[in-house]
């Protein structure tokens, strides 16, 4: 018979409280998802690659999920609360009938329990199909396709999700229930007070109204001009004026809204009045609840964007230019490369002569410090001058001074290049007598970039000897190397012919390159195809280093920075959405004795579901106008700040996910609303059905 009445009570609490048990859903999927992070396809792919970072990242993990257990602690003991509240009566009878103080505890617990585990089994199947699609997704927002995909089940993040689960729960009901069942019988009968009307004077209302929208624009403002870098200083000032704004603003807009409503009740009819009154009392009541919701809405949206930023960056991977760089004597290579274990994976393989320019070294006065067998002496005045003439920042300064220290620059064969455009389908470069063109790997910096393209405009050139060389228009920025063999700032492609002149070994290529056959890509998938390779490779004593480096690197930094950023999105949204509408629904229930008067004055059923559809939507809108708002601005000082958008990178698919991730929003939002909506007008209905005498009061 107890477990009977256990199991019945938790249906119903399931079912009068659909919007809580959903968000313990979410929770326990985001759980799983985050703690069998280290078992899913993308990172054991990580960790034969980045093993060091990807160790870790996983130290991160716990820390990260501790942190989502306080937040979730807080909402599971608030939800109890309301739920218990709504329950009191019903505890009061247990003990008028005869139920012990013991039995009443540990049904209270049974039940959580059961909830609990119905949780659990909904969840994991959800989580388990969530975390296979992430790991395929996040495979081919990278360009790695299915990567001998299995299915991974980890035990580890089971047990951590159910033991963490339960034990937050538990201990939120833990304390609940020892409150409720220590109550007297007649002390859980009693109906509830009316709660004391909150009262705010006028001028201390339209004062912390208006303060709190001076400090809001004056972090909006901060954040777009000065927030140049990620400097501790201004974020800590944002963060102070937008937080103490944002609660200032909320407490005083219940003196706000008095305001329009007195302004508008003699022109407008039926409950226009009591339901402008209903919404500024729970903004007055509940306006600390309103603006930490505001605040964790703008945390999700913050950090959803941030993930989706650099998941866009991270995920736009370079055209594939080169699989391999070899070090080796041409003998050597050739050896490896045309046998016939390799030869038919290979489409082509190419010297890339690369090189530092033999020059003097000069003292600050223009002494020479050094003087080398058969140096040149260069300059880059042409080029630091046409940088002098664009508009002055920070970056072009930096440019200038470091473009100006140099000495020699590096210098590319104008063949080996060709080869490499050769290889991937592009358009040779034609060098033309007193010709060079410029190259640089600092692709991911658009600031750099332009301030480059501008200088060339401006007819930047270069001298070797005296000798003036034309900078050919447009930057050349395709890998030279397959990974990390070598970082240019600045390099120059120069002919064949200067290439041999100006350094001191022009017989010696720097690597050899290897580019796959698209043939043996297409039937095995590229890593298959380079992992294969790879095997030719070992054991021939030849260093080389693969295009799967560069690739494990920008998946790390996807998943490192995306994914928990997104997690942690995710997770303050439904805390901030559970909170918002129980706030809402523990106020109505504290004022039912004004609905119940407005159905004895001869109002009807659906007036009172429009007028309490209306003061939810509003209460919705408040937080999420002030959180979209602040969000808009703070995505907007991130991408123009420390996460600005790589180069050449179409900002257009930022958009695009951008818009996509805020649809989802929206319907998210929605889907929160209707659900408050509906236990609103089914509260409504009840205490109608009360008025008649059908149900006990």
């Amino acid at each position: 018979m107890f477990f009977k009445q256990v199991r019945s009570n938790a249906a119903k609490n399931r079912k009068n409280n659909g919007l809580f048990f959903s968000s313990l859903v979410v929770a326990i999927v985001a759980f799983y998802t985050l703690l069998s992070l280290s078992d899913q396809d993308v990172m054991r792919f990580l960790k034969t690659i980045e093993s060091d970072a990807v160790s870790k990242l996983m130290l991160l993990i716990p820390i990260v999920y501790m942190i989502s257990l306080f937040f979730v602690f807080f909402l599971v003991y608030f939800a109890y609360r309301y739920q218990l509240d709504n329950r009191k009566k019903e505890f009061g009878l247990y003990l008028m009938l005869g139920m012990k103080r013991s039995a009443l505890f540990a049904m209270l617990m049974s039940e959580t329990i059961w909830n609990s585990l119905i949780s659990i089994l909904l969840g994991l199947p959800i989580a388990l199909l969530l975390t296979e699609g992430i790991s395929l997704t996040t495979a081919k927002l990278v360009g790695l396709g299915i990567i001998g995909h299995r299915i991974s089940f980890s035990i580890s993040a089971v047990l951590g999700t159910v033991v963490g689960f339960i034990a937050v729960q538990m201990i939120a009901m833990l304390f609940l229930s020892a409150e409720f069942s220590r109550k007297e019988p007649m002390e859980l009968l009693q109906s509830d007070s009316p709660e004391k009307q909150v009262s705010l004077s006028g001028k201390k209302g339209w004062l912390g109204f208006a303060l709190g929208l001076i400090f809001l624009v004056l972090a909006y403002a901060i954040g777009v001009t000065m927030l140049r870098s990620f400097d501790f200083n201004i974020v800590a000032l944002i963060l102070a004026l937008g937080g103490s704004g944002t609660f200032l603003l909320y407490h005083g807009m219940g003196v706000f809204i008095g305001h329009k409503i007195q302004r508008k009740s003699p022109t407008r009819s039926g409950l226009f009045t009591f339901t402008g009154r209903q919404i500024q009392e729970n903004v007055l009541h509940q306006y600390r609840a309103l603006a930490i919701s505001s605040l964790l809405l703008l945390m999700a949206l913050a950090c959803v964007s941030f993930g989706i930023g650099v998941a866009s960056g991270r995920g736009s991977m370079d055209v594939r230019t080169v699989d391999f760089s070899i070090d080796g004597s041409e003998q050597e290579v050739r050896g490896v490369l045309d046998s016939e274990a390799s030869k038919s994976m290979v489409s082509v393989y190419y010297p890339m002569f690369l090189s530092s320019m033999n020059t003097n070294l000069y003292d600050k006065t223009g002494a020479v410090l050094t003087s080398k067998p058969n140096a040149r002496d260069f300059s880059w005045a042409g080029f630091s001058a046409a940088l002098a003439n664009l508009p002055e920042t920070d970056l072009r300064n930096n440019m200038i001074e470091i473009i100006s220290g140099r000495s020699g620059p590096y210098l590319i064969s104008e063949t080996s290049y060709n080869e490499l455009l050769q290889a991937i389908g592009k358009e040779q470069i034609r060098l033309g007598k007193n010709q060079v063109a410029l190259y640089t790997s600092m692709k991911d910096s658009g600031d750099f970039i332009n301030n480059l393209d501008g200088a060339l405009k401006l007819g930047a050139y270069i001298e070797v000897d005296g000798q003036k060389y034309e900078l050919l228009p447009g930057i050349y920025q395709d890998n030279v190397v397959a990974d990390r063999k070598i970082t240019l700032y600045s390099a120059l492609i120069v002919s064949d012919e200067d290439y041999q002149n100006w350094v001191s070994d022009s017989s010696t290529p720097f690597c050899w390159n290897v580019l796959l056959s698209q043939k043996v890509v297409n039937e095995k998938g590229l890593m298959q195809a380079i992992q294969l390779m790879e095997q030719n490779l070992a054991g021939t004593g030849l260093e080389y280093e693969s295009y799967i480096g560069g690739i494990g690197r920008n998946l790390f930094y996807t998943v490192a920075a995306s994914y928990l950023t997104i997690y942690l999105g995710i997770l303050f949204m439904v805390i901030a959405n559970t909170v918002i509408g129980l706030k809402y629904l523990i106020q109505q229930r504290a004022n039912k004795h004004r609905y119940l008067t407005l159905l004895m004055l001869g109002a009807n059923e659906n007036d009172l579901c429009k007028s309490a559809r209306a003061q939810i939507r509003i209460f919705f809108a408040m937080v999420l106008g002030i959180a979209v708002c602040s969000s808009a601005f703070a995505i907007w000082s991130m991408f123009t700040s420390f996460l600005k958008l790589p180069a050449g990178m179409s900002f257009a698919r930022v958009i695009l996910l951008a818009g996509i991730a805020f649809i989802l929003f929206i319907v998210i939002e929605f889907i929160y609303i209707k659900i408050i909506e509906h236990t609103s007008n089914r509260e409504i209905q009840t205490l109608q059905v009360t008025d008649r005498g059908n149900a006990f009061e």
